[in-house]
């Protein structure tokens, strides 16, 4: 039975079976569930080296057996008590593997904006929607090595995707053991091996505007070992002027066993990136020359230089079958060289930490009753330098010319939690979950320039925050899941953010924080054929922080007020045809926002009852996928973005719009140890004009108009061949 799902019910780690419905799995205990659509879950337990014959029996009434918090308690995805989300292998692969945003759009509640490969801003709920520039208050993990830096900010897109065998997105503040992020938290699963055969991979692919892309892999499994070596190189000439971006990826993942308790993963990835700015353009601009650089950040010819590495070792230790712990060590380091027209920015950023729990399971009666307790600590030592940038006094063309030093900072930044959750399974129908999650942050800066007469130095840090949660599920029915959830969640300031205009700390500065309520239903109907969700929620925050941008290089931020986001997210899938050569799905769903200012006063503007900048009114996805055993497939889809304020007075906004994504390939295998996979896409294949990304409160300086709007693409279309070699 093919796509059957097997998971090791020890380290909750997953496999499927091919299209032979064989699989070969190295597993930790000698206990595995298998799970099927349409069929009836079964456990089964084992000695080693066995060869295992398994049928399962057909049922109408079982939901998909996904599970999520798989480096923490692993549970089915129907008995979460918070919205969650799952993009797997497949779903990713259903676009060009490049862009990740096309993929996130489809998930209700999440908003990714793209204004090029390299600046991004994913929102969740709309937490973070107000970011001057990144993703920041979304926790984010590879594996479990954390993405997000000292000052809360994220940048998922750098991974290379084929490193990534699925993401995991808790939204609102609810995952108590990653972090109570108040958008939520993003968790990528690295591309471990699990089949015992050796393979190699080769993909490569081209498309519109310069891009190209080639990934190569190789995946060995040993006995007690494995491990997967990557290497990926990303380049795209680029849309628009002083747009070129080249990424070059080398990764590795591994896994030892080292005897029945324990074993070590090692998980490390280095990247560099290059790439041209050319930053964001006016309206009159966005319209009549899309395709152009900002004038200063074209003249200057603006770019950046990063390089960036992640390692990480986990040692996986179980006392017993009911009590094991996770211990990761995790490094990184990250250096960038920005050129920008206001001046040159070297930042140099070391981060080293470890993060543990135990993970244990109980009963108390008939209540079967999960566990876990950890906690992490992290410190990050970044150096942050900028310069005079002369590219104005030398012939246009030159680009950038560093000139002489304007600042020099070292900031240590720290953070710990501590963190507990257990879910109690209450009766065969219900079942709780609570949590509760303690952190705090502390700043460190030294002023290393002293020329500007302003010395920045100083320590700063917040009170100890206590975020709680409480969740529950309920079986209506065996085909329908209710559930519920109240969660505490909260977000720093950045350094920066901390800082007045005259460098001087600003120690009334609070961190934001929010309440969520929510309540939804997971569902199964019609003999397994529909499938969905709906969840209504309202997430209250206050001491919202306020950017108030006073040159174009210099901001601070103060606590101006009280947002409310509530919103309605459901999302249906629908089976129109499955026979025994294949099926046809048809999927829709929608997010549908209501975000306010409740309390926004800045100086003598009052902001108060207007919608919160940078947030479409709704995003609705709808689409087919068609997948066949002869090796056929495609998918199409179709997204629909409501408008979007650019500004906090509402004053400026981003125009309604649709675009269209398709995707049509052909799999099969070559001989016994080939199998080959080529595809063709496009993406917008209406060609619409619309603002794939704002640049939120954007202010002109001098006579110059604000530059609120970044252009996305037009049609553009890829294809590509990937060749997989299996021993």
């Amino acid at each position: 039975m093919t796509n059957s799902k097997i998971t090791d019910l020890i380290s909750g780690n997953q496999t499927s079976t091919d299209t032979n419905g064989e699989f070969n799995f190295m597993i930790e205990g000698n206990i595995i569930e298998i799970s099927q659509m349409g069929y009836q879950t079964k456990k089964i337990s084992f000695s080693k080296d066995q060869y295992l014959l398994i049928e399962l029996a057909p049922t109408v009434t079982n939901l998909s057996e996904v599970y999520v918090n798989s480096q923490s308690i692993l549970i089915p995805e129907k008995y979460a008590t918070e919205s969650v989300e799952v993009i797997d292998s497949n779903d990713m692969r259903r676009g060009n593997m490049v862009e990740l945003h096309p993929i996130l759009n489809k998930v209700p509640g999440v908003f990714m904006q793209n204004a090029t490969l390299n600046t991004n801003r994913i929102t969740i709920r709309g937490i973070g929607a107000r970011n001057l520039f990144g993703t920041a208050n979304i926790r984010t993990y590879f594996g479990d090595i954390p993405l997000t830096d000292g000052n809360g900010e994220s940048s998922i897109e750098d991974l290379e995707l084929a490193s990534v065998s699925r993401i995991d997105i808790h939204k609102g503040p609810a995952a108590s053991s990653y972090g109570v992020g108040l958008g939520g938290t993003i968790l990528l699963k690295p591309q471990y091996t699990y089949s015992q055969k050796t393979d190699a991979l080769v993909s490569t692919s081209l498309g519109s505007y310069g891009l190209r892309r080639f990934v190569t892999k190789a995946s060995i499994r040993g006995e007690k070992s494995n491990l997967t070596i990557l290497y990926g190189n990303t380049h795209s000439d680029g849309y628009r002027y002083n747009n070129e971006y080249d990424r070059n990826t080398v990764s590795a993942i591994s896994s030892i066993t080292l005897g029945i308790k324990d074993t070590l993963s090692f998980l490390g990835s280095f990247m560099n990136l290059k790439a041209e700015i050319p930053s964001s353009l006016d309206q009159e601009d966005y319209i009549n020359s899309p395709r152009q650089a900002a004038f200063t950040w074209g003249n200057s010819q603006a770019n950046e230089d990063v390089d960036y590495g992640i390692f990480g070792l986990t040692w996986q230790h179980g006392y017993n079958k009911n009590l094991t712990q996770h211990t990761s060590i995790f490094t990184s380091f990250r250096t960038n060289d920005e050129d920008r027209p206001f001046n040159i920015l070297e930042e140099k950023s070391n981060i080293a930490g470890i993060r543990s729990r135990i993970i244990g399971n109980t009963s108390l009666g008939q209540r079967a009753i999960k566990w876990t307790i950890g906690g992490e600590l992290f410190y990050e030592l970044y150096d942050n330098s900028t310069y005079q940038n002369l590219y104005e006094e030398f012939p246009t063309g030159t680009g950038s010319i560093r000139g002489s030093q304007l600042s020099d900072l070292d900031e240590i930044r720290i953070y710990y939690t501590l963190f507990a959750e257990v879910f109690v399974k209450a009766t065969e129908k219900l079942r709780f979950n609570a949590g509760i999650h303690l952190n705090q942050t502390f700043f460190d800066i030294q002023d290393n320039f002293m020329d500007n007469g302003i010395d920045s130095s100083g320590d700063f840090s917040f009170s100890p925050i206590v975020s709680p949660k409480l969740g529950i599920n309920y079986k209506l029915h065996e085909q329908v899941i209710a559930y519920g959830s109240i969660a505490h969640g909260f977000s720093t300031p950045t350094t920066s953010e901390t800082l007045l205009p005259d460098a001087e700390f600003n120690p009334d500065l609070q961190p934001e924080i929010g309440w969520n309520y929510e309540i939804g239903s997971r569902f199964t109907l019609l003999n397994n054929k529909l499938k969905g969700t709906l969840s209504l929620y309202s997430l209250r925050v206050k001491d919202l922080l306020v950017t108030r941008r006073t040159t174009e290089d210099n901001f601070f931020a103060i606590n101006a007020g009280k947002t409310t986001h509530n919103g309605i997210e459901g999302e249906i899938n629908y089976t129109l045809i499955k026979t025994k050569t294949g099926y046809l799905d048809f999927f829709v769903n929608a997010s549908v926002y209501d975000y306010k200012f409740d309390e926004f006063i800045d100086l003598e503007s009052d902001f108060s009852g207007n919608d919160l900048t940078g947030v479409p009114s709704e995003v609705i996805n709808a689409g087919i996928d068609l997948i066949t055993t002869k090796g056929l497939y495609g998918n199409l889809n179709v997204q629909h973005v409501g408008e979007i304020p650019a500004n906090d007075n509402n004053t400026v906004i981003s125009k309604t719009y649709q675009l269209i994504h398709g995707k049509i390939g052909y799999a099969n295998n070559l001989g016994k140890h080939l199998r080959y996979n080529i595809y063709i896409g496009a993406n917008n294949i209406l060609d619409t004009t619309y603002a794939s990304q704002l640049q939120v409160n954007a202010t002109g300086f001098g006579a110059n108009a604000p530059r609120y709007f970044y252009p996305g693409l037009p049609f553009n279309a890829f294809s590509g061949v990937d060749i997989n070699y299996r021993l």
